[in-house]
């Protein structure tokens, strides 16, 4: 997504004519890979991550966070502790 933000704001600097993006051509043999190249870049990016798995670990990752979330919530609201040990509380 970084490099998708980063290639819109630098069209939008070329086209307010601002800094040195003003200077580059949109010519296909001038500077039109300079705007390419993060959005180039991204597409990269999102194949490394679904090829490596990095995006379902993450969402696997959320997931377990909200379930231990979910579960201490309902452990508190039944009076619980949702902290204690099954095996470590003495009786």
């Amino acid at each position: 997504m970084l490099f998708v933000i980063i290639g819109v704001v630098i069209i939008g600097l070329n086209l307010a004519d601002i800094g040195p993006f003003a200077a580059w051509n949109w010519d296909f043999t001038g500077d039109l890979w300079k705007f390419c190249v993060p959005f180039v870049l991204a597409v990269v990016w999102w194949t490394w991550a679904d090829k490596s798995g990095l995006d379902k670990r993450r969402e696997i990752e959320k997931m377990d966070a909200r379930k231990r979330a979910r579960r201490e919530e309902n452990l508190s609201a039944l009076g619980f502790d949702p902290k204690a040990r099954r095996h470590g509380r003495k009786r």
